[in-house]
């Protein structure tokens, strides 16, 4: 798999409602502010998903760089929420298989506007979690 120049990034849709409010979730409990955001609109974020052959026209994970390696789908979640304060317990759901843990995120993921809603356009964030996102 590609290397990315830049650590902990989280690759995300920026007219998604759910993966906005993941964002959001992040960003409160991420008191170190280790995480960065890029939407996939972005000209960052559609570089950052065609590397690891993400469409950023219809993306199907979201990502995190964490170590210079992409995380995708499941995996990605679960490292985003072990590095958290208070969120390291998440780690033990690593010891679900893969499988059965990605077959979840993707129907979430396909089915995420549905359920969940959509953006006319990338949802712009706060000024303190703006300074956070790269486009």
């Amino acid at each position: 798999m590609p290397k990315w120049p830049d650590d902990d990034v989280i690759l995300f849709d920026g007219v998604c409602i759910f993966c906005s409010r993941w964002v959001r979730f992040v960003a409160q409990r991420d008191t170190a502010k280790k995480f960065r955001f890029t939407p996939i609109q972005s000209d960052y974020g559609a570089e950052l998903a065609r590397t690891f052959g993400i469409d950023p026209d219809d993306p199907d994970t979201n990502a995190v760089i964490h170590g210079g390696v992409a995380f995708l789908k499941s995996d990605a979640a679960l490292t985003v929420l072990s590095h958290l304060p208070g969120w390291a317990w998440t780690r033990v759901l690593f010891a679900v298989p893969k499988p059965l843990r990605n077959t979840v995120y993707s129907l979430i993921a396909h089915n995420r506007y549905r359920i969940f809603g959509k953006y006319d356009a990338c949802f712009v964030p706060d000024a303190d979690l703006r300074a956070r996102v790269i486009e």
